[in-house]
């Protein structure tokens, strides 16, 4: 009888996992590589505010890489157009922090590194700043967040 029992275990044991071998085959597309570099109002330092939204691009599903960089209010984008859209990225963006933070748009501009010497400016700020040589650097005079360290750095 006990002999039985075991045979009978064994039987089932053997029946439940070649049922649970079923691998279920995913279809994949090839992935459509795409870039966006995003304007991003709103973000008043390097540390919390552009590495938040950089960390959190590059964990959204379809993100492929994220690069924010702080000194020009730009976020560099590669992303899967198979998985998500631009469309998509800027709503992500606008709603970082509850929505009420920051205001992404699609931008033509795109900055490679951290040093560079351009400068976007926000709405509020274009005034205040002096196009020379068609870049946009900030005057003394301004106290807008996004020159204040650029100012300092001149009266110095």
């Amino acid at each position: 009888m006990k002999i039985q029992k075991l045979i009978f275990s064994v039987v089932v044991v053997c029946f439940v996992l070649t049922g649970c071998k079923k691998e279920v085959k995913k279809e994949s597309l090839a992935v459509n590589k795409q870039n966006v570099s995003l304007a991003i109002s709103g973000m008043t330092c390097e540390i919390g505010c552009a590495k938040t939204i950089q960390s959190k691009l590059s964990k959204k599903e379809g993100v492929l890489g994220a690069k924010v960089i702080f000194t020009d209010s730009i976020a560099n984008i590669e992303f899967d157009a198979n998985t998500t859209s631009k469309e998509d990225l800027i709503a992500f963006v606008n709603g970082i922090a509850g929505g009420d933070l920051y205001t992404a748009s699609e931008t033509s501009k795109k900055v490679s590194n951290k040093t560079s010497k351009t400068h976007t400016c926000t709405e509020d700020c274009k005034e205040k700043c002096d196009t020379k040589n068609g870049k946009k650097e900030c005057k003394e005079d301004c106290k807008m967040d996004c020159c204040a360290d650029k100012t300092e750095k001149k009266t110095k």
